[in-house]
């Protein structure tokens, strides 16, 4: 004869391996997509060895001195000299030397000190 606690019992037992299996279920697929996460990660850092391998073969200095032997007459390449890069005087002025705009309220003259500090942390934020 069975009772209604039987009853109780056998749907409980149902219920938790119904959840069970539903949990397996879900496991099993994210064990699949950290799978699928793994080879794609040893794809790119295997793609990532390739090119630096790649790169240390094209800037071999034999090889480019070759290239530049073998395409000198249509490049015309000449050694850089140290006056090609910048003048002293093209070079920006240094921060204390530049002018104070007339008419800004609380601005420090050049020859005032300075907190280093301060100086350091720019944030654009407006003063109070």
């Amino acid at each position: 004869m069975l009772r209604p606690f039987d009853f109780l019992m056998v749907g409980a037992m149902l219920a938790a391996a119904t959840v069970t299996y539903q949990i397996k279920h879900d496991t099993d697929n994210k064990a699949a997509e950290v799978r699928r996460l793994e080879a794609e990660i040893k794809l790119e850092n295997d793609t990532i060895e390739l090119l630096k391998a790649d790169e240390a073969l094209l800037t071999q200095p034999n090889r480019l001195e070759r290239l530049v032997q073998t395409y000198a007459a249509e490049l015309q390449l000449v050694p850089t000299e140290p006056t090609q890069l910048a003048r002293p005087m093209e070079l920006p002025m240094p921060k204390d030397q530049l002018p104070v705009p007339e008419g800004e309220e609380g601005a420090v003259s050049a020859s005032a000190p300075s907190d280093p500090i301060k100086d350091l942390i720019t944030t654009g934020s407006v003063d109070r």
